[in-house]
């Protein structure tokens, strides 16, 4: 598998106490990164600075085996990461929210692939409502048709399996299988008990700050 994200020797210090140290990890094409821990370890914090919205850290992080700072934009080119909040604009439907967001990416796009999108996440009927006037979980659907829209090889997601049912639960996981069928590459925070797989690693942190991988 070739190598995607790599990190060596990443330490991130909050309030006079380690969240990570030393901390080494690969992600290659074709596998999950499952980033594990307890409240507070570190794990969102980690994830923003994986995916280049943090700065303040120590180590380095190379894309594809460059530096990640000489080759910044080709890596941003590649990425596509949902937070934990949906980010979902309460006054814009859903087909509008996800019009602002290829806006915002510079992506073109139509009404008819926005439309297929929101059909795979299952809000057919729901796409000209106010994004307020959905559900916790129908928001969170929203967001995570992105997925279906952005064609991106890394996808960094954190807790995406919040708010949502058992059907979306098996959806999403059925969609991050088949990313990684593809070659693409996930790294991603949840507390959902993920189904083993060849693919499947996982990154533990916690105790002292460290982390380990398995």
């Amino acid at each position: 598998m070739s190598l995607r994200l790599q990190a060596r020797r990443l330490a991130c210090e909050r309030d006079d106490r380690w969240l990570f140290h030393d901390l080494d990890l690969e992600i290659h094409a074709g596998e999950i990164l499952r980033v594990e821990g307890p409240n507070g370890s570190g794990k969102t914090t980690l994830l923003k600075i994986l995916s280049g919205q943090l700065a303040d850290y120590r180590g380095e992080l190379f894309w594809q085996g460059e530096p990640l700072r000489r080759v910044r934009r080709d890596f941003l080119a590649n990425l596509l990461y949902l937070g934990h909040a949906p980010g979902v604009k309460a006054a814009l439907t859903p087909l509008e929210n996800l019009a602002w967001y290829q806006a915002l990416a510079g992506e073109t796009g139509d009404e008819a692939g926005r439309l297929d999108a929101l059909e795979a996440v299952g809000l057919v009927g729901f796409e000209d409502l106010p994004a307020g006037q959905l559900s916790a979980g129908q928001q969170r659907r929203v967001a995570l048709a992105r997925l279906e829209l952005t064609p991106r090889p890394l996808w960094v997601l954190d807790e995406p399996f919040t708010a949502i049912d058992r059907q979306g639960v098996a959806a999403l996981e059925a969609r991050l299988e088949a990313h990684t069928r593809r070659g693409g590459s996930v790294l991603v925070t949840t507390h959902h008990a993920l189904r083993p797989s060849a693919t499947l690693r996982s990154l533990q942190l916690g105790e002292g700050g460290a982390g380990g991988t398995r």
